[in-house]
């Protein structure tokens, strides 16, 4: 089911993310999924072309450890992190689908083939591609296609970097056949066996400080990119509790509509339905309005009005 929160459509459901895949894969059709950190969320506010570039993929996974605190404080929801790197592991190691990776440079290309290899034997058959040092309309997206073709991968794993790899995936899609892009920004690094490339320990990744540890390995890129994140949090955050104080209000003034005034009685008998549907739309849209019911309609309208304390 997805959500959307901070105006990104998310899908945070770690099984239907992969089913998703599966069956987008089977379908033959073409498609992208970003992996949301931070950055991102920051990001998408302040420029509304790449807004659209993030929420034209299948969905965004939820890589950041604090999306889902600031998920907790204002709607209550309890949810968890899927990290890019994590999924990417996931997906490697679950060895379902013929894979190409794309971008970085080839040393660490090179170290990411031996230990994925290690995970899954059949990578070593896998092609690993250094993509050309460009900006995003410098890449030649027929014939980067027209290789994925040929090699006959499912799954494109991108590692260019945000905002660049989201950009790349929605320019590369019109030109697949087939295919599932991923965007795992700094995944090849961590796991080529690079020692300056390692990922934090993972009691910093739990403790949700692994951006001391990213600080204190690129202090003048991550510097600049906390500072536009404390600058804006809270701005974001205050946007995303007036976003939820609106579809409370506009739930309630449905809800207190009467169905059977002036109502046929057929109609009157199906209206609740309409009105439910109608009701748990606006305070999560991208709920299939068939299969809700009246009692849903209490049951999200009280839990949206819940006392949260920020």
């Amino acid at each position: 089911m997805r959500h959307t929160y901070f105006k990104i459509r998310f899908e945070l459901d770690r099984e239907e993310i992969h089913r998703t895949i599966d069956r987008q894969i089977a379908s033959r059709i073409p498609g992208y999924i970003c992996v949301v950190d931070g950055v991102i969320v920051n990001m998408v506010q302040r420029v509304p072309d790449y807004l659209d570039v993030v929420n034209g993929s299948l969905f965004s996974i939820c890589d950041s450890g604090y999306v889902p605190i600031y998920i907790k404080w204002i709607y209550g929801l309890q949810y968890k992190q899927y990290a890019g790197a994590e999924i990417f592991r996931n997906i490697v190691t679950e060895g379902k689908h013929r894979m190409i990776f794309l971008g970085a440079q080839q040393h660490v290309l090179d170290g990411l083939r031996e230990n994925l290899t290690g995970w899954n034997p059949e990578v070593a058959d896998m092609k690993f591609v250094e993509l050309p040092f460009a900006d995003v309309d410098g890449f030649d997206y027929p014939a980067i296609a027209r290789m994925i073709e040929e090699d006959g991968a499912d799954i494109i794993w991108v590692a260019l970097g945000a905002p660049k790899q989201e950009r790349f995936m929605a320019r590369l899609r019109p030109h697949l056949k087939h295919g599932v892009m991923l965007a795992v920004g700094a995944a090849f690094k961590y796991y080529s066996g690079i020692p300056e490339c390692r990922r934090a320990p993972q009691w910093m990744v739990s403790a949700h400080i692994e951006f001391l540890y990213r600080i204190f390995r690129e202090p003048k890129k991550q510097i600049a990119r906390c500072f536009h994140i404390v600058r804006t949090l809270p701005g974001i955050l205050a946007g995303e509790w007036r976003e939820k104080r609106r579809r409370e209000k506009a739930a309630r003034r449905i809800a207190e509509v009467s169905p059977a005034s002036s109502q046929p009685a057929s109609v009157a008998h199906n209206a609740p339905k309409s009105i439910a549907a109608s009701v748990n739309h606006l305070i999560n849209p991208n709920v299939n309005a068939a299969n809700v019911s009246p009692t849903m309609v209490t049951h999200t309208v009280s839990r949206a009005e819940t006392p949260v304390e920020l």
